[in-house]
């Protein structure tokens, strides 16, 4: 849990095969999960377990993983856009964000893992 926030608090997310933390300032929640040390499929699984938190909000979602989901950008509609950063001790954080001004409506039931 080193990369998450301390102040974060462990929350429950239907369908996530790891912990779940959700951070709260100025109105607006972050939500981080870690799957570095996880195989597929779990880091596509609990990224749309994630991403299904912060469809049409203001929200993030803050993913560690091992490397960039490559294969889960390319399923990811318009609205929903993404940062990627290298931390420091190699891992990625991968910051999702819903793009409220996109028309797409990208269906999270239905991506395949």
């Amino acid at each position: 849990m080193s990369n998450i926030p301390v102040e974060a608090s462990k929350i429950e997310v239907a369908g996530a095969t790891v912990d779940f933390y959700k951070l709260e300032k100025d109105g607006v929640s972050t939500y981080y999960f870690d799957t570095s040390k996880c195989g597929p499929p779990d880091p596509m699984v609990n990224a749309v377990c994630g991403l299904k938190l912060i469809k049409a909000t203001d929200d993030k979602l803050v993913m560690i993983n091992h490397k960039a989901p490559g294969g889960l950008f390319a399923k990811l509609g318009e609205d929903v856009s993404h940062e990627i950063e290298t931390l420091d001790n190699g891992l990625v954080k991968v910051t999702f964000s819903s793009n409220s001004a996109s028309e797409a409506n990208t269906d999270f039931e239905n991506i395949k893992h």
